[in-house]
């Protein structure tokens, strides 16, 4: 058997996606926030891992993910640069720009764009909205980032839409998702996620890649929080989560028979303590005063 290394895995491009949407391959995709659960997922092959500004919820414990900073979605970013590194991953890399960091003005879009690049090592940047951001998407890819657009259920929006609601349920609101969809991928958009709409709304609609979550089984590909499939939280159930594993449940039991064992005084046992045959103590007389600087233990 060799011993030689193997070759890096090459990453995933746009062009990639593309090519899998035009041989009917399906793209899985899944986000990640830290370099930890970046290499894992990307060892479990997914295709492509979104630092979503979600991460303000399931990571930081908002209710919502408003409160996201750009300087976050940089850090996370990075980190899960980092853990792709770590894996030789193959998985594209796209980090979502958080709310206020392209609604005001197309020039703010694109400097937050590029420091996502530049800084999150993304490869393509995902904004939420419709045909009102096809200038700022034009601008953004005329710079050189790739932009995925995101429509339907869009969270940057949860106070005008009146909460977590499925979009494009009537036949005006359908008409007007199918045209924002049109818009973004004419102002350049190189995929689009779909969220939480009728399934029908997905149907062979565009030429570039859909990614679903919550918009049936008809897209390219799906995307899920990576904390959603793992069942790490027991008590957020949405209909379109599958849960892949009860992985919450599990961390509660370890974390429970680490205590059990530390309260027992059974760990750490003798396999998880260091040794020195060469070490001896220097005792002090009881009394002195402990001096920080004093050598306790030397070598004989």
């Amino acid at each position: 058997m060799s011993s030689q290394p193997q070759a890096p895995r090459r990453r995933l491009t746009i062009t990639d996606l593309r090519r899998m949407k035009a041989a009917g391959e399906k793209i899985a995709m899944a986000t990640a926030y830290d370099a930890t659960m970046a290499r894992l997922v990307d060892q479990g092959g997914a295709d492509a891992i979104l630092v979503g500004d979600s991460l303000g919820m399931v990571f930081q414990g908002h209710d919502s993910t408003l409160p996201v900073t750009l300087e976050q979605m940089i850090y996370h970013g990075a980190s899960v640069r980092r853990g792709l590194g770590r894996s030789q991953g193959r998985a594209h890399l796209t980090v979502d720009m958080p709310f206020g960091t392209y609604q005001a003005s197309t020039d703010d879009a694109v400097r937050a764009a590029m420091r996502l690049v530049a800084e999150g090592g993304a490869e393509a940047v995902k904004l939420e909205g419709g045909a009102e951001y096809a200038e700022v998407i034009r601008r953004i890819v005329r710079a050189g980032v790739p932009v995925m657009g995101h429509i339907g259920l869009t969270p940057q929006s949860v106070h005008k839409m009146g909460g977590y609601v499925v979009q494009g349920k009537d036949s005006e609101k359908a008409h007007r998702l199918l045209s924002d969809a049109r818009a973004l991928k004419d102002a350049g958009c190189s995929a689009l996620v779909l969220e939480c709409m009728p399934a029908e709304l997905s149907r062979g609609q565009l030429d570039i890649p859909t990614i679903g979550i919550g918009a049936g089984p008809h897209c390219d590909g799906q995307v899920l929080v990576v904390n959603d499939l793992l069942g790490l939280d027991g008590a957020f159930r949405p209909k379109f989560v599958k849960r892949f594993a009860e992985l919450g449940g599990s961390i509660v039991q370890a974390v429970g028979a680490y205590v059990d064992e530390v309260h027992r005084a059974s760990f750490p046992a003798e396999e998880h303590s260091f040794h020195s045959a060469t070490l001896r103590l220097v005792q002090r007389p009881e009394g002195d005063e402990v001096d920080d600087a004093q050598v306790v233990g030397a070598p004989v």
